[in-house]
């Protein structure tokens, strides 16, 4: 199992009540957030138990995903004016980098 696993399951943990901030104000945004983190979770999690081309399709979708939850949370924060924590911010940069360096691998 990837380490960044657990960093990805703690993200989502942390995002709960940003989540829920940004659905007082845009709803289908808050959903997007929702439905792009658990993605990142579930392809991480999907590509770790994969081999070959599969094991990097699926790290590329989780990379996709962080990349919109990153853009999500952008944009409720001129959007909506709901800014997320920095720790926040940090594991998602975190997760970003590590799914990089293993799509480059």
């Amino acid at each position: 199992m990837l380490r960044i696993y657990q960093v990805v399951l703690s993200l989502i943990e942390g995002l709960r009540p940003v989540v829920r901030r940004i659905e007082l104000r845009d709803k289908d945004l808050g959903r997007q957030l929702r439905r792009a983190s658990s993605s990142i979770a579930l392809n991480m999690a999907e590509g770790m138990y994969s081999r070959g081309a599969n094991r990097e399709a699926r790290y590329h979708s989780a990379l996709g995903s962080a990349r919109e939850t990153l853009a999500c949370l952008e944009v409720a924060q001129r959007a909506c004016a709901v800014a997320a924590p920095a720790t926040v911010a940090a594991q998602l940069n975190q997760i970003i980098g590590t799914l990089v360096r293993l799509v480059a691998a």
